[in-house]
């Protein structure tokens, strides 16, 4: 069976962290999920270390403080190379992506594609509990991402996305360099 890492990057998700994680594991013991924790201060990543200790496929990653959501998969991804993981996974903690639909991209990937993108807006796709301003804000900079790269992807600002190993490890991650979001 192929392995799975799915990567979740947290800054005070305490309220969520033992429910994404336990959602995430139940997609099949093939998947295992690292959190990258920015040292929260509301004890994210000590609820993780507790967690770990009974479970192994639970993978924490704690860092010195809130260094952000790119460098967060960066440090993520080479760490899931780094450990042979067949696919690699990024989506948030907040339930803004549905684990459920974890399969769904794997079954893509295994299909032939080397990226699956699980997108909000296409036919079955879903937001909930957004803001108006969070919305637009979204909707926005797809279009904008869109229009400057000719992307022919839905959703080109999508967080919940599956890549096999041979394409994250291509890379040279050390020269993606992130500011802000």
């Amino acid at each position: 069976m192929d392995s799975c890492l799915v990567i979740i990057p947290t800054y005070n998700e305490i309220e969520n962290i033992h429910s994404i994680i336990e959602a995430v594991l139940r997609q099949g013991n093939h998947f295992s999920v690292l959190i990258v924790d920015d040292n929260s201060p509301d004890g994210t990543g000590e609820i993780v270390k507790i967690l770990k200790q009974k479970e192994s496929r639970i993978h924490l990653l704690q860092r010195s403080g809130k260094l952000g959501l790119g460098t967060a998969y960066i440090a993520g991804f080479k760490y899931g190379i780094s450990q042979n993981f067949d696919y690699i996974f990024e989506m948030d903690a907040d339930f803004s992506h549905n684990p459920n639909d974890l399969p769904r991209l794997l079954e893509a990937c295994r299909n032939g594609a080397d990226v699956a993108i699980g997108s909000r807006y296409i036919k079955g796709g879903n937001i909930k509990n957004w803001s108006k301003d969070r919305l637009v804000l979204s909707y926005g900079a797809s279009l904008y991402v869109k229009s400057i790269t000719w992307l022919p992807v839905s959703d080109p600002t999508a967080g919940f996305i599956c890549y096999k190993h041979k394409v994250l490890s291509a890379l040279n991650l050390d020269k993606i360099k992130f500011i802000g979001y």
